[in-house]
């Protein structure tokens, strides 16, 4: 017996601390990507803004991803700074949003305003889903210890310069090697603030193989889908 997951990575244009811009455009995303899971980059809602406020789960700016998750059927994965206060992701379906994780290995001047998280899964129609950001992909320990959790996939949002364009792949591919995994990735494309006027583009899907599944353009708005897929006996 085959089960799948339908899984998207989105990289949608962003405005400098707009949370309610921001929520419309992964909103339309969502809606976009017609996938059960849509993976969205580090901080998506605010920029990569360190001094950005906080987006509490309960936020009303929230709605429009809320209401865009009921219409779709779709678990939306939201990065946003987070009470704590930690860089971390918010998970957001037809319920609402709960945060889900917070970013581990962090920057030098990340760990200045926040505080790291720990490993973490999140698990939808049975598949569980390792949880990262950023730094936390280019760290093998963070991997090892989100495998040894028990996962079938591990998905991360990052921020990655217009001429790193090649490292979350290279780093999905080692993760997929080591741990057996889908990886899914999505990397932010256009300015998104931190000094990072252009931005890599580049969100992918790869299986747990290492083929290349999906892949976005460098442009903003992009959205590829592809379906995890695993026997069971």
């Amino acid at each position: 017996m085959e089960r799948q997951l339908s899984i998207a990575v989105a990289q949608p244009r962003c405005v400098a601390y707009d949370v309610t811009a921001n929520a419309a455009a992964h909103a339309q995303a969502v809606r976009a990507a017609n996938a059960r899971v849509v993976v969205f980059p580090e901080m998506s809602l605010t920029g990569y803004e360190l001094d950005a406020a906080p987006v509490s789960p309960d936020d009303e700016r929230l709605t429009a991803i809320i209401a865009a998750c009921a219409e779709m059927g779709t678990l939306a994965l939201v990065g946003a700074p987070v009470p704590g206060p930690r860089i971390g992701v918010l998970a957001v379906d037809a319920e609402g949003a709960r945060v889900a994780y917070g970013k581990v290995w962090l920057h030098h001047s990340e760990a200045a305003r926040f505080v790291p998280g720990e490993a973490a899964v999140t698990e939808v129609d049975g598949w569980r889903l390792g949880l990262a950001i950023c730094r936390d992909t280019g760290i093998p320990e963070h991997a090892a210890k989100t495998a040894a959790l028990g996962i079938d996939g591990y998905v991360a949002g990052v921020v990655h310069a217009d001429d790193e364009a090649d490292v979350h792949g290279e780093r999905a591919l080692r993760v997929a090697a080591d741990h057996d995994v889908w990886v899914a990735t999505a990397a932010f494309a256009g300015p998104t603030g931190g000094g990072f006027d252009r931005t890599s583009g580049r969100s992918g899907i790869w299986s747990a193989d290492g083929k290349l599944i999906a892949e976005a353009s460098g442009a903003p708005d992009d959205v590829v889908r592809a379906v995890f897929s695993k026997s069971e006996p």
